[in-house]
């Protein structure tokens, strides 16, 4: 007797260059989840994936700006695995995994390999189209800042660094209390070992997406600082609108930048060029921003990342800016 699949896939939600993103459900319980699919069939696939894995199975509790990993499947031919969350990266049974993963080809295709993510669904898609969508709300714009800050010092303080913070990274679920913002996608993110200060760790690395990428990033030797930057980056165009059309999908994203003549030049590009260059914040109307949140994003924006603020102090200042609270009234 055939045994019911454990999920049964409904609709493809998203595709990108390393994997596809499907809407399913529990079969069992009906429950939604995302599942990712990601082919393993050339090395940098595969470090991606395992890269996701070790991150989001690394996390001992949960927060609630982090995406959940509810279960992760290694899938060989027609044979499913499923990883256990209670393993840790040192046992044996995961290390024959990584060694089997990176040494396979996959030259036949009956044989390929997958890794299989399933994790929490979020219903109200990714933040850049949320946001792109909707008229701009400051109190909204003050709610997910606090809460991305909030996330980044969670990850930071699990000895995570991101490395790819972007408005297309963050999902967003719908609760009674308002939108939840949940930062995803996780490979090409890295765990810094030993009891190091996440702050002190270099990469060497330089990864990411331009528009985002801090000066120190573009140079291959960068510390977790570099998140803070990427966020500075999203506050500063969420607050102003500020965006670009990517070259290769002619999306419309949310993300500063410097104009040189028609160019659009990312501001870490450009701060390499000039580290005395003086940021234009806001850019669009001074009205549309105070100047404590003016403040805090040349905080973030630095070009020095020793003096850049890191993600315990943004977490601290972000509760205390004006933009975006109630005026009480007198």
């Amino acid at each position: 007797m055939a045994t019911e699949a454990k999920y049964s896939i409904v609709r493809e939600v998203g595709r990108g260059s390393y994997g596809v993103v499907y809407e399913a459900v529990v079969s069992q319980t009906r429950n939604k989840v995302a599942v990712k699919r990601m082919q393993c069939n050339v090395p940098e696939n595969v470090e991606l994936a395992l890269q996701e894995f070790w991150a989001l199975q690394s996390v001992q509790s949960q927060h609630e700006n982090v995406i959940q990993l509810e279960e992760c499947v290694l899938q060989s031919g027609q044979v499913f695995q499923p990883i256990s969350r209670q393993y840790r990266k040192s046992d044996s049974h995961l290390l024959l995994i990584e060694t089997c993963l990176k040494g396979r080809r996959c030259m036949d295709p009956k044989s390929a390999c997958f890794v299989w993510f399933v994790m929490e669904f979020c219903d109200g898609g990714n933040m850049n189209d949320f946001l792109l969508s909707r008229t701009p709300d400051s109190q909204l714009n003050n709610s997910f800042m606090q809460q991305l800050s909030s996330a980044v010092a969670f990850l930071h303080r699990n000895q995570i660094v991101h490395r790819d913070l972007k408005s297309d990274n963050i999902l967003i679920s719908h609760s009674p209390g308002g939108p939840v913002v949940k930062v995803a996608d996780f490979g090409l993110s890295k765990i810094c070992q030993g009891k190091v200060n996440v702050n002190q760790h270099c990469f060497s690395s330089a990864c990411g997406s331009n528009f985002y990428m801090a000066p120190e990033v573009w140079e291959g030797r960068y510390t977790a600082k570099a998140d803070i930057f990427a966020l500075g980056i999203i506050f500063w165009a969420m607050v102003e609108r500020i965006t670009f059309r990517d070259g290769d999908s002619e999306k419309e994203l949310l993300g500063t930048y410097i104009c040189q003549g028609k160019q659009l030049i990312p501001v870490g590009e450009a701060l390499l060029e000039n580290p005395n260059m003086e940021l234009q914040i806001p850019l669009k109307n001074k009205k549309s921003m105070p100047d404590d949140l003016c403040r805090l994003l040349h905080d973030m924006l630095t070009f020095n990342p020793k003096e850049r603020l890191d993600a315990f102090q943004l977490e601290i200042r972000i509760r205390r800016i004006s933009y975006g609270k109630k005026r009480q009234r007198s």
